[in-house]
């Protein structure tokens, strides 16, 4: 198919179905990406063909040659996004439209063929539409979807691949936060990075997360719940942390969040704080943010409020920083209330409780 045209998805029911009592036990305290839903998305690719053979069919096991390329060389990207349950028992997405976008921006970083965003959005529906009921209907529910792909060719040899394998799985989740949204502890690395220039930080790959567990194990030890990456070059400057981007927020009304310079993944709930906070009057820049200066800004009180942000928690108050030589608190160790306030924001908007004014939100059912 060439890049515009539209795909036919087969659909293969699933001959067996979990039970609607087993789902509902499932449903009861899914926590997050553990459970899944009956039906997967599966589109292929081959060169000199194009796409083709887009079917939504029961989720089970793939077959995979040892000798599958993604084994040996790593060529695999993915996505991840939400669907949720609104008040009048319809279903929508938050900006998927731009989850296509950076697959695209992901397939070129790592020598892929480009999905055509169409053909992307037009999965998540098919597959929301098959397995609605297994979106939670809980106040802090959704169904959280896995779009990736993988280099699937069988060959050795340092290449980009010519046959590739689209997928979309769906996990229905709960809140992310038990009890409540809690400010987090966090670990500044002092001996790993997460990319460097001309790397695939700004591409959505798995070997990005690869190389942060290692990060994330000594964060881990040392108490903290997420490491922070400062710059690859001269280890001064805040990147961002193992899976979330970073904003600072000043006694002056300013919130800042580190450039996109090829070295940070374009978070799309990162655009959508931007967004936000400079409608509710903030002054928003994007500019490098030294740990030197983190850490003056904290002791002086000029820094009033740190926070991450990613699809998963959607947006957390960072309390506390560690590193080898000694720690600090933000704002006292409570969650901040530009935070807080930007947070509801962005929630009330993502699952339909607030005017969408920027066309954000997708109704799928």
């Amino acid at each position: 198919m060439s890049g515009g045209d539209k795909l036919d998805f087969e659909i293969r029911p699933n001959p067996a179905p979990v039970s609607a009592a087993d789902r509902a036990a499932l449903l009861a305290n899914p926590g997050f990406g553990r459970v899944f839903t009956d039906h997967m998305v599966t589109v292929r690719y081959a060169e000199g063909k194009g796409w083709y053979d887009a079917r939504v069919e029961a989720r089970g096991p793939i077959p995979m040659d040892p000798a599958s390329a993604v084994l040996h060389y790593a060529q695999e990207i993915f996505e991840g996004l939400k669907a949720y349950r609104t008040a009048d028992g319809g279903v929508t997405m938050f900006r998927p439209d731009a989850n296509a976008a950076r697959f695209v921006t992901s397939a070129q970083r790592m020598a892929m063929p480009e999905l055509p965003p169409e053909v992307f959005v037009d999965s998540l529906h098919k597959l929301i539409e098959i397995d609605q009921e297994w979106i939670p209907t809980g106040e802090d529910g959704s169904l959280y979807l896995r779009p990736f792909m993988f280099a699937s060719e069988v060959f050795l040899g340092v290449r980009p691949a010519n046959e590739y394998l689209y997928m979309v799985i769906a996990s229905p989740v709960g809140a992310y936060f038990t009890g409540g949204v809690k400010p987090v502890t966090v670990w500044v690395s002092p001996d790993y990075t997460r990319a460097a220039p001309g790397g695939t930080g700004a591409a959505k790959c798995g070997g990005n997360y690869a190389t942060s567990l290692a990060a994330q194990a000594e964060a881990i030890e040392a108490g903290c719940d997420q490491v922070v990456f400062l710059d690859a070059v001269e280890r001064r400057f805040v990147d961002e942390l193992g899976g979330m981007n970073v904003f600072f927020v000043y006694d002056d009304n300013t919130i800042v969040t580190p450039p996109l310079t090829g070295t940070i993944l374009p978070g799309i709930t990162r655009d959508a704080i931007l967004t936000l906070a400079g409608a509710a009057g903030h002054v928003v820049e994007e500019r490098p943010v030294s740990f030197a200066d983190w850490q003056a800004d904290a002791a002086s009180g000029r820094l009033r409020e740190v926070f991450a942000c990613g699809t998963a928690a959607v947006i957390t108050p960072i309390g506390g920083v560690r590193f080898p030589d000694g720690e600090f608190l933000i704002g006292g160790g409570e969650p901040g209330r530009v935070t807080m306030s930007l947070r509801e924001q962005l929630v009330n908007i993502q699952r339909g409780k607030a005017a969408d004014e920027y066309g954000w939100v997708q109704r799928v059912l």
